[in-house]
């Protein structure tokens, strides 16, 4: 089984009162959490894939906190994972580290980037059944003005349709999709999963819930 996360930052402590507000009362217990959920899904033989910003730790602590983690783990690096450059790392953790990869998860293509891109490889691309055969993941953005700034553009997108090569009138395929870790409580998540639990998000989105949190102001 393959699943994808983003954003865990581990040792990142301000994120629970700042951005994230997560919440955990230390950064250890933040750790701790995750480390459960992460273990209570993922077996031995398993991929995962930490679509960036894993970790706020020392090259050290970085390495501790992946040697407890179940599964073969593959890392799209974020603009925060700065214990990537430090020669004590343990690079063996990681089957490969890239900043962008394309990849296939079931004959579908997944494109791979710690940071969203709006108009992205094989984006038209639909199967014989009109099924999207591109799917666009990404991090970064956390739960922000930005993310909704996304769903913004995703929406307007796929309000339009052009003209395809059958001659017909279709919808403009975007499937972008934030595997933020908050999203999925820490858990990750297969594509079809992320799928699903994108759709259900995105649905609900609302500016006006988003002023009242104090995540913009109108």
């Amino acid at each position: 089984m393959r699943y994808y996360i983003s954003d865990l930052h581990f040792y990142h402590g301000s994120l629970n009162e700042l951005m994230d507000k997560r919440g955990f009362e230390s950064t250890e217990a933040m750790n701790e959490y995750m480390i459960n959920k992460w273990n209570a899904k993922v077996r031995r033989g398993d991929e995962v894939v930490i679509l960036g910003d894993f970790s706020w730790g020392t090259a050290e602590q970085t390495n501790d906190i992946l040697s407890r983690l179940k599964g073969k783990k593959y890392l799209i690096i974020g603009n925060h994972d700065r214990f990537i450059r430090d020669k004590n790392f343990d690079t063996k953790h990681f089957l490969w580290t890239e900043h962008y990869k394309e990849i296939k998860d079931n004959k579908r293509k997944v494109i791979l980037s710690h940071y969203p891109v709006f108009c992205y490889n094989g984006q038209y691309r639909l199967n014989e059944k009109g099924d999207p055969k591109t799917y666009m993941l990404y991090g970064h953005v956390h739960n922000t003005f930005d993310e909704y700034l996304i769903n913004d553009f995703v929406s307007r997108t796929k309000s339009y349709t052009r003209l395809g090569i059958d001659g017909n009138y279709r919808e403009i395929p975007c499937n972008m999709i934030n595997c933020f870790c908050m999203y999925s409580d820490y858990t990750p998540l297969t594509l079809d999963e992320w799928i699903a639990l994108d759709k259900e998000r995105r649905s609900k989105m609302d500016i006006k819930e988003m002023a009242e949190t104090g995540q913009i102001q109108l």
